[in-house]
């Protein structure tokens, strides 16, 4: 393997868990700081539905040999074979583990939320879509609140190994803390990476009317498909523009109101010259002078989870008035032209923050966020 080394949680034990068992417990993590922080409800009673983003799940490599050696299967068994197996005698519990909804229900049931959980997964938007879900049925009256959450724990030599025969990652090893560079001449790759960011969505009539306090507001979201490659951007940049724009038209907000963008920034060539391109459209000259630092750099790309991660990221970044930087960033591209906040966090006053997350597939989601109005 090229690339050996990812951004891991190392206060979850991981092994011997799966992905779908890590990314709960690292949700179940998020979810219960977010909701006691809210004070909304308790944990077993929480008065809104969940939506969930997480990884594609599957029967792992550990679980499938033991399954296969149990069943005296032949190297030719196929995966319908294995599932068939799993859901009868012993496996039974890798079956239920394995099916996309089982961390969605777990959650739920220790939480108490209302409703059928929902679990999603837009690639690396995944995170984002559960928060523009969450917004998206407050707006519609069904909840006052709603539990977003994104959760990934999908770091195994599995997801390894078939990211890096995509050329997705950074085979930058010496040393791995310096190998995420998102935007600078010399990035070659994201650092794959394991987390969960959990939000608690409240209406502004109900959190103002018990004396909530507020982090900041959800102001809109845009989103805008990408047809035109597995894993590449369409190279007119017309969905990533057209993602940013609806965003911001959702908003009710000009280019010149935002203070700050949050990129998606893995740190591949590829994406990294796409999403300037698209954010020179949309911003024009103040482009160049427009903070827009990747989150991505210091704590690598959570994958399902990184949208909501990011919006965390943004929504301190306007409470405490503090830009986080673009880590190693020692190697500028001529090719961006644009204050990526090089390695140093700057304090700044932010009225209004847009964080893209741009999916494999062309799964594209854009969130603004804003501190809560006089």
């Amino acid at each position: 393997m090229k690339t050996r080394f990812a951004g891991t949680v190392d206060f979850v034990p991981a092994d011997p868990l799966s992905s779908p068992e890590l990314s709960e417990r690292l949700a179940d993590l998020a979810a219960e700081e977010a909701v006691a922080e809210s004070g909304i409800g308790h944990r077993g009673d929480f008065p809104g539905p969940l939506f969930i983003a997480v990884p594609p799940i599957e029967i792992e490599w550990e679980q499938r040999r033991k399954i296969a050696t149990a069943s005296g299967a032949n190297a030719d068994v196929s995966y319908n074979d294995l599932i068939r197996t799993a859901a009868a005698g012993q496996f039974v519990p890798f079956h239920e583990r394995f099916m996309f909804g089982s961390v969605a229900n777990h959650l739920a049931d220790k939480f108490g939320t209302k409703g059928s959980p929902i679990s999603l997964s837009t690639a690396c938007a995944s995170g984002a879509t559960a928060i523009q879900l969450g917004v998206e049925a407050i707006r519609r009256g069904e909840t006052d609140a709603a539990l977003c959450i994104g959760s990934d724990g999908s770091i195994n030599p599995e997801s390894l190994i078939r990211f890096s025969l995509l050329s997705a990652l950074s085979t930058s090893a010496d040393p791995p803390a310096q190998a995420a560079k998102p935007f600078a001449k010399n990035r070659d790759g994201f650092v794959m990476a394991e987390g969960a960011g959990a939000l608690v969505l409240e209406s502004m009539e109900s959190a103002r009317a018990r004396g909530a306090r507020i982090l900041g507001v959800i102001n809109g979201f845009g989103e805008m498909a990408d047809a035109f490659h597995r894993t590449r951007s369409s190279p007119d940049g017309k969905p990533i523009i057209g993602c940013i724009r609806n965003a911001l038209a959702d908003a009710g907000l000009t280019p010149d109101d935002i203070d700050y963008v949050n990129p998606h920034g893995t740190g591949t060539p590829e994406n990294d010259k796409m999403e300037a391109m698209g954010v020179m459209a949309v911003f024009g000259e103040r482009a160049k002078t427009l903070p827009m630092s990747s989150n991505k750099s210091m704590v690598g790309h959570t994958l399902s989870a990184a949208g909501a991660v990011e919006a965390v990221f943004s929504l301190l970044t306007m409470a405490r008035e503090r830009i986080p930087p673009t880590i190693n960033y020692q190697v500028p591209d001529p090719a961006i032209p644009m204050d990526v906040v090089p390695n140093t966090a700057r304090d700044a006053k932010v009225r209004h923050v847009i964080s893209n997350s741009f999916g494999f597939g062309g799964q594209n989601v854009s969130l603004v966020m804003g501190r809560e109005p006089a």
